[in-house]
């Protein structure tokens, strides 16, 4: 990419291309310049994989009451229910204003086409095929670049926050951009960088999901909450070599069948909904049924049947997913697709309020990043493409404080990494294998079942991997610098290599807080399923809250 200098001040700093990042680049006010940072390029988000659609009660038949019904019953009591009628009460506009962008949504004739999920009482979910997210995100890309208020900085690691020691308002973040370390100021920062899926080694997400937002807010003094619960999508392609693609739930939706190997859709001896029970209980009785009858779970799989479906309506519904498993060898219209589960959503994350707000002042979290208290346990289904949109539009209304004042900052000497070379390949080696073991860990210890002891050993070893990680001569210099304090690196591959870095350090940052938040709930609930708890205790129908290490436990909004 070619060298593009990028101010050293901004209105409103945005991390994250996601729906979430770019609905708010797009919302916030004209007046403003807005940089919208991205590690990989613009259109590379877990958004812009999603298949299923966003949800709204735009027919006539349905109403946001019934909405936020599903949504609450979906949540397993842990829902904020001012936040889910915020959702609810306000996606039909959202969806207008999608329509307006431009947001090509399937219509039968006139009308918006609408689909039933798993949970949903009516058919609420509005599609673009199978590549819903990709339309949206296509779509909100077209109008970032046309603003000349917003400036898209690309291929750009945000590393930490800048936080302003008197007062301890957010006043910019630390970047990894060009070859360097270089401090961005901003009015306001506002993270939207989406999961952490791929602290689990089986997920839907794309790489760039290492859990960012969460870990360099947790870093700067963050309160999070509702961490230990993922949500696991029951149905994902199960091949060897291929990437864990999500066969949207709207194919169950349709008509299609969970089978095992002796073809029987065993999924009722486990909930009387069958293939459209509620994600959390379709994923357990996979992974119930895969424990009691295969050898090794790790590449064990059951099957999902689209043959009951008419075959127009599969070419017309999901060409992508026709196309993806073509790709590997399955021919949807004559056999079965090998699915398992893998994790998909992250319900937790950074307290956000309904203005998107932090208790860092001039921070904000948007999207799967924040945690809302619109999904509870367990998200309802395509109820995250509309939470971005929703959420994003508050950002039309921010109150920024010093706007347009250049601050004063102190220009600091370069510092330079420069390692010898035979010493550096042994740290990448070490990084490596960090970022290879993990997920392999966390999928173990805390994946769809759960218990105490292996949480413990779990959080026992990645305590002592920190401790490896900290120890790294890279670690002590990047953690050394000073606020403002800039720095560049006589490394080859840099980006590639600080980018392993800096991911390596999120990804051990959350798999501690998913461990140590799922070890504290004692109970099963939504997501969060322990063996030695099997049963919900109304005692923990409280959100868990972790700030700096401590964790206790928070009573529901009302």
């Amino acid at each position: 990419m070619s060298q593009i200098d990028i101010p050293s001040q901004f209105d409103v700093l945005v991390v994250g291309a996601g729906a979430a990042g770019l609905y708010t680049a797009l919302c916030l006010p004209e007046s403003l310049r807005v940089g919208l940072i991205t590690k990989e390029t613009v259109a590379l988000s877990a958004s812009d994989w999603a298949q299923g659609g966003i949800a709204a009660a735009v027919a006539p038949e349905d109403s946001p009451t019934l909405h936020i019904e599903d949504t609450i019953q979906a949540g397993a009591g842990l829902c904020d229910r001012t936040a889910v009628e915020f959702l609810a009460q306000h996606a039909p506009s959202c969806i207008q204003s999608l329509v307006n962008l431009g947001v090509a949504f399937d219509r039968q004739g006139q009308a918006l086409a609408l689909t039933l999920e798993a949970a949903h009482s009516r058919r609420r979910v509005l599609h673009a095929a199978d590549t819903t997210g990709r339309e949206v995100t296509t779509t909100l890309t077209t109008q970032v670049l046309r603003r000349q208020n917003i400036q898209v900085i690309q291929q750009a690691l945000a590393l930490s926050l800048w936080i302003e020691p008197e007062t301890g308002h957010c006043q910019g973040i630390s970047l990894f951009y060009q070859g360097r370390v270089t401090w961005v100021r901003a009015g306001a920062v506002v993270l939207a960088t989406g999961g952490g899926g791929q602290v689990f080694a089986q997920t839907t997400n794309p790489a760039v999901s290492t859990g960012d937002g969460v870990a360099i807010a947790y870093r700067a003094g963050s309160i999070l909450r509702d961490l230990e619960f993922v949500q696991f999508h029951p149905t994902a392609l199960t091949k060897p070599g291929a990437d864990r693609f999500l066969i949207s739930e709207a194919v169950r939706g349709e008509g299609a069948h969970l089978i095992d190997n002796e073809g029987r859709r065993f999924a009722f001896d486990y909930h009387p909904a069958g293939e459209l029970a509620p994600r959390d209980v379709v994923s357990r009785a996979i992974f119930s049924h895969l424990q009691r009858t295969a050898l090794d779970l790790a590449t064990a799989h059951v099957w999902l049947d689209m043959r009951p479906i008419p075959v127009d309506k599969i070419r017309h519904r999901f060409p992508n997913i026709i196309k993806v498993c073509q790709h590997w060898g399955v021919d949807v219209f004559h056999e079965p697709i090998p699915v398992a589960p893998a994790a998909h959503y992250w319900m937790g994350g950074i307290v956000a309020d309904l203005m998107n707000r932090t208790n860092i002042p001039g921070l904000y979290a948007v999207g799967e990043t924040a945690s809302t208290g619109v999904h509870g346990a367990n998200r309802l289904a395509s109820n995250s493409l509309l939470e971005c949109i929703v959420f994003g539009a508050q950002m039309g209304q921010i109150e920024l404080e010093n706007i347009g004042l250049p601050s004063e900052t102190p220009v600091l000497p370069l510092r330079k990494f420069s390692p010898d070379a035979s010493e550096w390949q042994i740290q990448r080696a070490q990084l490596e294998a960090l970022r290879e073991k993990l997920p392999r860990l966390v999928w173990e210890s805390a994946g769809i079942c759960r218990e105490q002891s292996k949480l413990e050993s779990a959080i026992a070893t990645i305590e002592s991997w920190q401790q490896d990680f900290a120890a790294l001569p890279l670690s002590q210099f990047l953690l050394a610098l000073r606020p403002a304090e800039p720095a560049s690196f006589d490394l080859p591959d840099v980006e590639r290599q600080l980018g392993l870095w800096a991911e390596t350090r999120n990804l051990l940052d959350v798999a501690d807080l998913i461990l140590k938040s799922a070890a504290f709930r004692t109970e099963s609930r939504g997501g969060h399923y322990r063996l030695d708890y099997p049963q919900p205790d109304p005692n923990w129908q409280v959100h868990t809250l972790v700030q700096t290490d401590h964790w206790w436990k928070s009573p529901l909004l009302s």
